[in-house]
């Protein structure tokens, strides 16, 4: 069973059919003029239209990436070098993913200044926070719309208002939200937004950038001019195909997928909780996108869990992929104000429209047999005589 749904999925049937084309049949340059290129532009123009409908934008008013790391460095690099002249302040989050914080800690190596918030407990930013953060010198206010670790949800509709009141660009990392929960960039005040294919059953490589009309920015590609002269480099006509199909069936199923993984989610949570001690859910328990599920217990390590779990069948996370080969407690998780050594028995759980039908109950009862196996183990737990008296244990 395949938990690990924020970190990639599988691409889906519909979308892998509508790809093959375009790999030896219609595989024609779409900036050539000649009837095999024709094809080509039409199917990328096809799926950028697809991509556009599903977030309420202009189809012009979409670019194509390599990915969401690209739309990230993008939106806030394109805007800083644009706008620098008129300041040098952005502000984001404590809990932005690898894209943003490294992006912006080069900006800082530059002279910009940052202003990363608070999240606090439930993983959420404050409102009143973000507008004391704000300056004559912000240029850009950059806070993702849900985590891809945690997946609590920021009221970006309101952080956009807030931008837009003070002249300020907003840009949200939008690839862990894409396809999971309604996303309006007119009504939500979106200037920028980054999204992936790859996080909604489409193939990886491919993402793109919404640029709302009006905004300038600087490239980070020069070339031959493609997409509009922003992303200069010729096109992966096979990956966008696919980016725009995955971005079809998501949206137009948005509703019942969330619907169903919710109360998957729910019930996950509701008899991890109930049946594990010092087990915790990290991350607000409501304002969560409908597929993410994160964890903490007591006295265990998060990777040796992973293990257990894959060796009884169940495939499942610490956190995030990108920064999964690191020992450091997990940035996300400390901003939250929890305990390093806490953080480290950390479990993801990440599912999908391909999510079928599970035994909650069986899966539940692995991790609870797998937490007290390692706790069998660890010092921390049976040294922890204030825990044992809580618990009655002798």
């Amino acid at each position: 069973m395949y938990l690990d749904n924020s970190a990639t999925t599988r691409v889906n049937d519909e979308v892998l059919e509508e790809m093959l084309p375009y790999f030896n049949e219609e595989f024609g340059n779409p900036s050539t003029l000649y009837s095999i290129g024709r094809e080509s532009k039409k199917a990328l123009e096809l799926a950028r239209q697809r991509i556009a409908d599903s977030i309420n934008a202009k189809s012009d008013e979409i670019i194509f990436t390599s990915g969401g790391s690209e739309s990230d460095n993008l939106a806030i690099k394109g805007i800083a070098f644009k706008l620098q002249k008129k300041g040098r302040h952005i502000i984001t989050s404590e809990i932005e993913h690898p894209a943003v914080k490294e992006t912006l800690y080069f900006l800082e190596s530059l002279d910009f200044k940052v202003t990363y918030l608070p999240v606090y407990e439930n993983g959420i930013i404050k409102i009143e926070d973000l507008k004391e953060a704000i300056t004559p010198e912000t240029i850009l206010i950059t806070i993702m719309h849900g985590n891809n670790e945690i997946g609590t949800l920021q009221p970006i509709e309101e952080i956009g208002q807030i931008a837009h009141d003070n002249g300020i660009v907003f840009h949200t990392d939008a690839v862990q939200t894409f396809g999971k929960v309604e996303i309006d960039v007119e009504k939500q005040n979106i200037d920028l937004l980054s999204v992936s294919s790859h996080k909604i059953n489409g193939p990886k490589g491919v993402g793109a950038i919404y640029i709302k009309k009006g905004i300038r920015l600087v490239p980070l590609i020069h070339g031959g001019g493609q997409e509009r002269g922003i992303r200069s480099g010729t096109e992966n006509v096979p990956g966008i195909v696919g980016f725009g199909k995955a971005a079809e069936l998501a949206c137009s199923n948005l509703e019942e997928h969330a619907q169903k993984q919710s109360k998957i989610r729910d019930e996950i949570i509701e008899k991890v909780l109930d049946k594990i001690p010092e087990a915790y859910l990290n991350g607000d328990r409501n304002q969560r996108l409908p597929n993410v599920i994160n964890f903490r217990f007591k006295a265990i390590e998060g990777e040796s869990l992973i293990l257990l779990l894959d060796a009884n069948g169940y495939q499942t996370s610490t956190g995030s992929a990108c920064s999964s080969k690191t020992l450091e407690a997990s940035p996300v998780l400390t901003a939250l104000g929890l305990d390093p050594v806490d953080v480290h028995g950390s479990l993801r759980i990440s599912l999908s429209p391909d999510t079928g039908d599970f035994d909650v109950d069986d899966f539940v009862d692995v991790i609870a047999k797998s937490v007290e196996r390692l706790r069998q183990m660890s010092p921390l737990w049976n040294n922890d005589l204030d825990y044992n008296k809580i618990v009655g244990r002798k």
